[in-house]
């Protein structure tokens, strides 16, 4: 009897036992599904796009097209010790670099008078500073006898030996260099009566023209050379 009587209470506490046991395992496995299901969910954009926490933080160069290039763009509209211009040159501390040569169309041209001697025929080349700013000269010009019709007349001049130096010119300054060949009637050089002469300055590809006021000049044969000297300061009158 003792034996039959406690078999019926253990059966109980046993399906008691069993019972909690399943609902204590069902709660389990409902939160170890749902975990890595959240984890998946929000992990793959991430790998998607490439980001970690650390690149998602924004700065000007990471949001702006070429990255820290970019961010350098302001710089170049200015240089250091001036201001840019739209031409693409300086001011300020950028104006030594700045050629400051006579440039044709800021000379008038013209031939002085002869200071003939020891049968050479000597005409002083002039050219004076028209324009509002200091310029330079430097070096020989370019010389030419042309007749009416804008022919050239002879051969091109030939340089004399010399040492070109700096002129600097102030608005209304001059500077000159010398146009030198033999009185025709000693050298008997074959002559041509020159309509003009076309000067170009040192340096420019533009000429000037003015009247040749002094006859006939050699042209061709015996001592027929036509020289050039280098440019001085003043008018060689």
């Amino acid at each position: 009897m003792a034996y039959s009587s406690r078999s019926p209470r253990r059966g109980a506490l046993l399906a008691g036992a069993v019972a909690v046991l399943s609902l204590l395992t069902a709660c389990g496995s409902q939160d170890g599904s749902s975990a890595p299901q959240k984890v998946s969910g929000t992990a793959g954009p991430a790998t998607e796009a490439g980001d970690s926490p650390a690149s998602t933080v924004s700065s000007p160069a990471a949001s702006t097209p070429g990255g820290a290039a970019s961010s350098s763009a302001p710089k170049t509209g200015t240089t250091s010790g001036g201001t840019s211009t739209g031409s693409g040159t300086s001011t300020g501390g950028k104006t030594g670099a700045t050629s400051t040569r006579c440039h044709t169309s800021e000379l008038r041209a013209a031939v002085g008078r002869n200071n003939p001697g020891a049968g050479q025929e000597n005409f002083p080349i002039v050219l004076t500073n028209r324009s509002a700013r200091t310029c330079t000269l430097r070096g020989y010009p370019g010389a030419a006898f042309v007749n009416a019709s804008g022919t050239q007349l002879g051969p091109d001049p030939r340089r004399s030996t010399g040492s070109p130096a700096t002129v600097t010119l102030r608005p209304g300054q001059s500077a000159w260099a010398g146009l030198t060949f033999s009185n025709p009637e000693i050298s008997e050089a074959k002559t041509a009566r020159p309509a003009g002469l076309l000067i170009t300055p040192p340096d420019e590809r533009d000429h000037l023209k003015v009247a040749w006021p002094a006859g006939e000049v050699p042209v061709g044969g015996n001592s027929s050379s036509v020289f050039l000297t280098v440019f001085s300061p003043g008018t060689g009158a």
